[in-house]
């Protein structure tokens, strides 16, 4: 980690919403899903919000060997956005305690507000952590 990794720091992204990223698409084996409106699902936006804290954080910190894990999610998704629309994120770093790092997060469409709350995520040496998880797997 870079000291530059500081609260204050913000970051945002706008993206357009593909087809893939609506309800039907999250488990397409889902039949319930599948019947369900075409908008951008929630677990899509939450990824998306990810994405953006990652964006945000990787210039700050040894990336790829040093790499940030979502732990604590906790966010509204208050209006529905159809396909062909752009998304955008911002997320402001609020809190940096370690390897600790706690977002205020933001989600909009054209139209406006679509989601907001807070993200925690933490900082992870890459190879231990993947070390780790294949010692899980082999057990």
């Amino acid at each position: 980690m870079q000291d530059t990794l500081q609260p204050g720091l913000e970051h945002t992204f706008t993206f357009q919403l593909p087809e893939s990223k609506t309800v039907p698409a999250l488990y397409p084996e889902a039949p319930e899903f599948a019947v369900m409106p075409k908008v951008f699902a929630t677990g899509f936006m939450v990824g998306f919000i990810e994405w953006v804290c990652i964006q945000a954080v990787n210039p700050h910190i040894d990336w790829p060997a040093e790499q940030t894990v979502g732990t604590k999610v906790n966010i509204s998704h208050t209006s529905a956005t159809p396909p062909g629309m752009e998304v955008s994120a911002t997320v402001k770093l609020i809190e940096v305690d370690r390897k600790r790092l706690v977002f205020e997060v933001e989600a909009r469409d054209e139209a406006g507000l679509i989601g907001k709350g807070t993200h925690e995520r933490f900082v992870i040496n890459a190879e231990k952590f993947n070390q780790a998880l294949e010692e899980k797997i082999r057990r």
